[in-house]
């Protein structure tokens, strides 16, 4: 980053917040559109079996968590939880939820909608991992 006033390079800011998950102006529009069919939802990033490894968009409360899930943090206001192992797997990036044509997955609420979630990713800057373990989230 650059400075405009003199145009000294500047430090990138490490004291803002970093998301683990995002999603992009699509994904945002859908989750409303289905917020406005289903009411509250919840997002479980899935870790393969029949549906692959696609972010799973339930009515809040339809699927039930494990012990080892954890809250990733929230998408378009609703929560969006992945499995420990998968955790482990992604944690050194930020998840990017966008939306492609296609049907989503067997059980996901985005199935009948001719467009379906997608897991997109960038691995983390040094100082955003340095933020994130700073706050215990990694």
């Amino acid at each position: 980053m650059t400075d405009a006033a003199t145009r000294e390079p500047t430090a990138p800011d490490t004291t803002a917040a970093v998301d683990q998950v995002t999603a992009t102006p699509a994904a945002l529009a859908l989750i409303e559109r289905l917020r406005g069919e289903h009411g509250d939802l919840m997002f479980y990033q899935s870790g393969g079996c029949c549906d692959g490894s696609a972010p799973m968009c339930y009515a809040a409360g339809d699927f039930v968590l494990g012990d080892a899930d954890r809250l990733l943090g929230q998408i378009g206001g609703q929560p969006f939880y992945i499995s420990q192992s998968q955790f482990e797997y992604w944690k050194h990036t930020q998840l990017i939820i966008d939306v492609v044509p296609g049907r989503g997955g067997m059980f996901s609420l985005d199935n009948a909608t001719g467009q379906r979630f997608l897991t997109r990713s960038r691995l983390f800057t040094d100082a955003e991992s340095q933020w994130l373990e700073a706050q215990g989230r990694l």
